[in-house]
């Protein structure tokens, strides 16, 4: 009996492309699937043909001979292959059948001589700082546990003079094939469990996982002008790869704790200032001390009203993510003594009566009528 053409064979036209041809066999394999029609030998044969024209239009070189020659083009070479059995066709054209039915036929599965390396994991904690220094910058020192490379195997799992073996019921691909009526699919091995290779001699250290876990010490460098709940990056302090992969990254959240006289307000330093009545009235210049413990004269202008903010440019914080530095800013406050002395008092009195009794105008609040002093 003669052989039918290829192209007729898959349904194609002789200038169909091969993601086409792949098309067509896929449909064909499917209808005519040994699971689909059990004990029927003429699909079994349109099975078997289907596997053969989509062997040679898949394959350029193949195909250009057969378009050329075509099937006498085929004999006595190694371009035209028999199929004995369904079972050749699933080892020829297992990626096929994999993307049909739930994959598990690829015989181009990568073997495993060994264990992969991997990257280790990143790892997240908090630390506390002051505000001072957040303004200062600082070195912190802090405690962490993470995996670290086993020194006794230097990270390989294996005693020394040893190697991992590849897994022979899988070959080392890591996965192996069941068959379940009509579907096939892969599945992870079972004597390595997906991994493709078998440590026999395991490093007694790390038990084989190439890595320990520890307590460890690092002092960190906390930038000048930090934010609170800034992340800082430590470079390759989390955990260690595996079986040699890179080691993952440590993030640490910067919490600030609060301060009981200075607080920040975006790039600035800001406190209260207070004072008494007399140096709010007359004017004055004051020393105070900045966060870091420097002095600084400021002047106190004539009238100073409460809540003014008196500025001392550029000794706030540093612009972490620029140049300059904010303001350092004292928000003025009165002392109001609430205990005077005999002579105080009376003072104070004689000053209210030379002073007088009205109020000076204002748009901020209301002007009320004096009646009496209450003290």
């Amino acid at each position: 009996m003669s052989k039918r053409d290829y192209y007729d064979v898959l349904g194609v036209s002789k200038g169909a492309g091969q993601d086409e041809i792949k098309k067509a066999y896929r449909k064909l394999a499917i209808k005519y699937h040994p699971d689909r029609n059990p004990d029927n030998k003429q699909a079994e044969d349109k099975f078997k043909e289907a596997a053969e024209a989509y062997e040679i239009l898949s394959n350029v070189s193949k195909r250009q001979k057969y378009d050329q020659f075509g099937h006498a083009g085929m004999q006595g070479g190694h371009d035209y292959h028999q199929y004995s059995n369904i079972n050749d066709i699933f080892e020829s054209f297992g990626d096929i059948f994999g993307s049909i039915f739930g994959g598990g036929f690829s015989q181009q599965q990568s073997r495993k001589s060994g264990p992969v390396a991997q990257r280790g994991h990143d790892l997240a904690q908090n630390i506390n700082i002051t505000l001072k220094e957040a303004y200062l910058g600082s070195k912190k020192e802090i405690r962490i546990y993470h995996y670290v490379t086993c020194s006794s195997c230097h990270g390989n799992g294996c005693k020394a003079g040893t190697k991992p073996e590849i897994c022979n019921s899988c070959k080392g691909t890591g996965q192996t094939v069941a068959r379940q009526g009509f579907f096939s699919f892969s599945q992870p091995c079972n004597t390595c469990y997906g991994k493709g290779y078998i440590i026999t001699n395991p490093c007694s250290s790390c038990s084989g996982q190439s890595r320990v876990q520890k307590h460890e010490k690092l002092t960190v460098t906390i930038p000048v002008g930090i934010y609170d709940n800034a992340e800082l990056r430590v470079s390759g302090k989390g955990d260690a790869g595996v079986f040699g992969g890179k080691s993952g990254d440590l993030y640490l959240r910067v919490n600030i704790e609060k301060h009981k006289t200075f607080y920040r307000k975006n790039n600035d330093l800001v406190t209260h200032l207070t004072m008494t009545y007399p140096q709010l009235v007359l004017g004055a210049q004051i020393e105070v001390e900045n966060i870091d413990g420097t002095k600084e004269i400021i002047k106190v202008p004539k009238g100073c009203q409460v809540n003014k903010e008196i500025t001392v440019v550029g000794k706030g914080f540093r612009n972490l993510h620029g140049r300059g530095n904010g303001n350092l800013i004292f928000i003025t406050q009165c002392d109001i003594p609430k205990n005077l002395d005999l002579q105080t008092k009376t003072s104070l009195l004689d000053y209210a009566e030379k002073l007088g009794n009205k109020t000076s105008s204002s748009n901020d609040g209301i002007i009320g009528f004096f009646k009496k002093f209450l003290g």
